[in-house]
């Protein structure tokens, strides 16, 4: 079932000076370890939104996502060094922490779907050269500017996640719904550190906007492509099953549609990425945070809370 709470209501008090609106705080970041025990068998290959073709998308993504946030983790390792803000390094170093664990914790997820037919193989090839030979040796000032453009995207997919908390309801697949709503969380908690930090170190538009595209080109063009074969390789009597090809245009409007697609009706977001002055916290997700952090991490209820290990925050270092 759903949140008993609706989020309209958590919402409106942003627009009434609620207490959850953080004026001009800069929120702590905590690290969050957690441990799902991912059991392949119980794997539900129709996740999202009971579509099979979106649902590949994901476990596709899943695969992907292991080697971005490696990159970003690197990335951020790497230039933390050079920032003198030591509210800023702290918030670097949660984002290495939050990363690190996002990766850990989806590479157990693709290992479970490598067990349930999914070409994990293949894709961990297809990304490892993608980075290996592409992003990884980019010169550091592009791998920052990427960075940043990479965690855009997961912003993106975060808040449009936030503002759709049934998608996670339509399976009883509860681990794949705990590592998304975990990992969305997450992204929407620190998706303004590494725009902060290329901000702080470069601040140059055009290389801002050199970073976007490459990200943008991997997550909606590459990704949605290696996705299509996914149901064909777990099942190859899909290449004739009239059920599957009638879900291809489904899945591509969850996915891309204009009204309600994750992508499509995020265009504005997405491309509001190009404008000047933007900055990530322009796209207000504060009562969201809230809502899922009062709901998620609840001490009895919460969808996170069997899963929890521990979580703690940074020192506060010069």
């Amino acid at each position: 079932m759903l949140f008993a709470k609706p989020v309209k209501s958590i919402l409106s008090k942003v627009f009434t000076g609620s207490p959850f609106s953080l004026e001009d705080q800069t929120p702590i970041i905590p690290i969050r370890h957690m441990k799902f025990d991912f059991e392949p068998e119980k794997i539900d290959h129709k996740f999202y939104m009971d579509a099979e073709l979106a649902s590949a998308y994901f476990a596709s993504l899943s695969i992907f996502l292991t080697y971005g946030e490696d990159l970003v983790i690197d990335t951020a390792r790497y230039h933390r060094d050079f920032i003198t803000d030591p509210l800023l390094k702290q918030r670097v170093t949660s984002l290495i922490g939050q990363e690190a664990i996002h990766s850990k914790m989806h590479e157990e997820l693709n290992d479970a779907y490598m067990e349930r037919d999914l070409p994990v193989k293949i894709f961990r090839f297809l990304a490892s050269n993608v980075f290996e030979y592409g992003f990884n040796r980019l010169p550091q000032p592009m791998k920052l500017s990427l960075m940043a453009g990479i965690e855009h995207f997961t912003a993106v997919l975060a808040e449009y996640m936030m503002n759709h908390e049934e998608i996670f309801f339509r399976s009883q697949d509860e681990k794949q719904r705990a590592i998304w709503m975990w990992h969305m969380l997450e992204e929407s908690e620190h998706k303004d550190i590494a725009y902060d930090v290329f901000q702080t170190l470069s601040n140059n538009y055009a290389l801002r906007v050199a970073g976007f595209f490459p990200a943008l080109i991997t997550i909606l063009v590459l990704i949605s492509f290696a996705s299509f074969f996914v149901p064909f390789y777990r099942k190859p009597s899909n290449l004739i099953s009239w059920s599957y090809w009638k879900d291809i245009p489904h899945s591509f409007k969850l996915i891309f549609g204009l009204k309600d697609g994750v992508y499509g009706s995020s265009w504005a977001h997405i491309f509001d990425y190009l404008r000047r002055d933007f900055h990530p916290n322009d796209h207000d997700t504060t009562a969201f945070l809230e809502y899922y952090k009062e709901t998620l991490l609840h001490p009895e209820t919460g969808v996170l809370t069997p899963y929890l290990v521990k979580e703690f925050i940074p020192a506060l270092r010069s």
